[in-house]
């Protein structure tokens, strides 16, 4: 909620966890002072890490250890199905991660015309990437031949002198290298070209899906899981980046040497090719068979390890909860059962690899061992040479590892597709309340003058249950308004209308005559508004950062200024670094006393004309709760005050105190008048006296 009430500005010199903005969500029992997202985030991604290692070393063996004809290509092709189906489980929610909206991604399109934009100031540069990928292509293609030539140069002459040797390899044999290094260079071309792109292409989504989700409403906010969002931050634009560039030059380049090659093999030995053509529906169904046993046990074991790491940051997250409660042991045990039923997965799945890899290898290579029978005989009836055989060898084995690229790419077009798709969704998402356009009033027309005006509201997510219903309430300028009541009957919901941080489903909230729903969002948070809650955020930066938030271009002093207001001065000078220290992540080397009044300093240096202050005592003890009170008096001075509280001691100055019950005012008055009434409001005092003298 903190980033809604001041602008968009440049945070540079403040460290932040991207989690803790995007979560709106209290966490379940103790109050997380401190949370460790980066650790929980890194030992996830090494969990998975580990698997796709796994997966890709076993991928690399299958590439590069059979030099038969063909095997590594079609061992490619049925290797790439358990790949694929792990890279999609890895998106499946696990475990206790339940009762929370999931996105459809199924139904999110990829919009080509938004990635067209993106790549256009980049065009020239991805032609130049992708006619450099087209030359090495050819030259692959023309390789083989070349090299068919120069062994029957080699066989023809073996009995020849050295001199006839020399003069007849010299040619073919520097066309040979010059062909070798024109594969290089040009290699070296499209890689760093492509890689330029992407990474490009990569930035601007990047970028492009932060903005929206800064944009989005909080109704947004309530309905997603910070999870998948980061997840579409990270992982889907990385997916979608890998994918892009593997497709565009591994892509083109290896359907080209298949095209090339496959008619190269049939000018030089259209026998051995129809032989070959012939026994490759066989390695099909058998690798189609095994691939999809291996993809359901592959669904299994990534299940169970987003399993693992559910357990493990429920018990990061919560480490206070755990600590309280002596609980370590009992949580390191239910983390070793879920890790030992992911390794007997994983172990299963690795003897169905290597079942899969030993069968295919034996099946492929006495494929080779017939191929080159049956090139031998030719070339013992005069039909092939042994320039020929190589060729035939050279370009065969070119396709194969286009075919092992082309295999693996049709994974990555879908990985790449739906990553792309649900980072799309999100770039182009409105919110309910854009964050910028519509009016603003000029400064010194201004009056903080609030009005509700038959207001009737329910959250998006809970669209039966009524919050508030036909609220009536005016706060005239300068004066301070409370509004009190048991918890859950909408007084923090009066405050995020003021806010704007919802709409109203009916009637309007105006400001000076002005109505609210056409003011400028973005202005009304970071010039008018100033608010204070129960928890407020400090994010991991100095003091004197994270009071000058909500206006970066306050000097030294001005920080100092309000600091002295909010009476936080005297203890930040205490500490050895003074407004240089450092408060770590949301605040947690501060007590909540000095992180409110850093909040209040923070509210004061906007100068807002309104402030809300939304429970902003209730945490405290006794003694941090006095202090408070008292810089918060000094804010509240000369501007418009809309007070939330639980503890009626603190409202006892208002000028006019509204009880709320169930959405509707039911008394109004001030505190004297209130008392007098002997009312709901006087039950409450009454109440929170026996309380507090229960306590003493």
């Amino acid at each position: 909620m903190l980033l809604r009430l001041f602008k968009t500005c440049d945070r540079s010199g403040i460290s932040f966890q991207i989690r803790s903005q995007l979560s709106f969500r209290s966490p379940p029992q103790f109050n997380i002072k401190s949370s460790n997202t980066s650790f929980i985030r890194s030992f996830s991604n090494n969990v998975h890490q580990k698997n796709n290692v796994k997966v890709n070393l076993l991928q690399c063996s299958w590439l590069t250890r059979s030099t038969g004809l063909f095997s590594t290509g079609l061992l490619g092709f049925f290797g790439a199905l358990p790949t694929i189906a792990f890279c999609e489980a890895q998106h499946k929610t696990t475990g206790r991660l339940t009762g929370l909206r999931h996105t459809n991604t199924e139904k999110s399109k990829f919009d080509w015309p938004k990635f067209w934009t993106m790549l256009k100031p980049d065009i020239w540069t991805l032609a130049a990437a992708i006619a450099a990928a087209l030359v090495v292509a050819l030259i692959n293609i023309k390789i083989p031949l070349i090299l068919g030539g120069l062994v029957n140069i080699i066989s023809k002459i073996s009995s020849e002198s050295e001199k006839s040797f020399s003069e007849q390899i010299l040619s073919p044999g520097l066309r040979l290298v010059s062909y070798f290094v024109a594969q290089s260079v040009f290699t070296f071309v499209y890689i760093s070209l492509l890689s330029g792109v992407g990474e490009r292409v990569a930035f601007e989504m990047k970028n492009q899906l932060f903005a929206s989700l800064m944009s989005q409403d909080l109704s947004f906010f309530d309905e997603e899981r910070t999870g998948e969002l980061m997840n579409r931050l990270t992982t889907d634009v990385q997916n979608f980046k890998s994918a892009f560039k593997h497709c565009v030059s591994q892509g083109l380049r290896s359907g080209t040497q298949i095209i090339g090659c496959a008619g190269a093999l049939i000018s030089v030995s259209p026998q051995m090719t129809g032989m070959i053509m012939v026994l490759v529906p066989s390695v099909i169904i058998f690798g189609t068979y095994i691939g999809s046993l291996l993809r359901k046990l592959s669904a299994r074991a990534s299940a169970q390890v987003g399993r693992i790491s559910t357990v493990a940051e429920e018990a990061l997250s919560n480490i206070r909860t755990v600590r309280a409660f002596g609980m370590e042991d009992k949580e390191c045990e239910l983390l070793r059962e879920e890790s030992k039923k992911a390794q007997e997965l994983n172990e299963q799945l690795g003897w169905g690899i290597g079942l899969f890899q030993a069968g295919t290898n034996l099946f492929l290579n006495g494929m080779v061992l017939t191929t080159l029978c049956m090139g031998g005989y030719l070339m013992s009836v005069n039909e092939m040479s042994a320039g020929d055989v190589m060729s035939f060898l050279v370009a065969a084995q070119t396709v194969q590892r286009s075919l092992a690229q082309v295999s693996l790419l049709y994974g990555e077009v879908l990985k790449g597709l739906g990553a792309g798709a649900s980072v799309f969704e999100y770039i182009n998402r409105k919110p309910k309340v854009p964050l910028i356009g519509g009016e603003v009033i000029p400064y010194h027309t201004l009056q903080p003058h609030v009005k509700f005006e038959d207001v009737t509201f329910s959250y998006p997510t809970r669209p039966d249950q009524q919050i508030l219903k036909n609220f009536n309430l005016s706060i005239p300028a300068g004066s301070t308004v409370a509004i009190v009541g048991s918890s859950g009957n909408g007084k923090s919901t009066v405050a995020a209308l003021l806010a704007r941080m919802y709409e109203a489903d009916s009637g309007t909230v105006t400001l000076g005559g002005h109505d609210l729903s056409k003011l400028d969002p973005t202005w009304l948070r970071s010039r008018v508004i100033g608010f204070i809650n129960q928890e407020p955020v400090l994010f991991a930066t100095s003091i004197k950062e994270n009071i000058r938030y909500s206006k970066p271009s306050a000097t030294d002093e001005e920080v100092v200024a309000v600091a002295k207001l909010a009476q936080a001065d005297e203890f930040i000078q205490s500490f050895p670094e003074g407004y240089d220290t450092v408060v770590g992540e949301k605040g947690v080397t501060v007590s909540g006393g000095q992180k409110q009044r850093i909040a209040i300093a923070r509210a004061l240096l906007k100068n807002p004309s309104i402030l809300i202050l939304d429970e902003a005592t209730s945490a405290l003890d006794a003694q941090s709760e006095k202090t408070v009170q008292k810089a918060l008096e000094i804010a509240a001075k000369g501007r418009t005050v809309l007070v939330i509280a639980h503890r009626l001691s603190t409202v006892k100055n208002a000028d006019q105190i509204v009880v709320l019950q169930k959405g509707v005012i039911v008394e109004m008055g001030t505190h004297e008048e209130l008392q007098k009434k002997k009312g709901y409001y006087w039950s409450l005092v009454q109440h929170q006296e026996l309380m507090n003298r229960q306590v003493g």
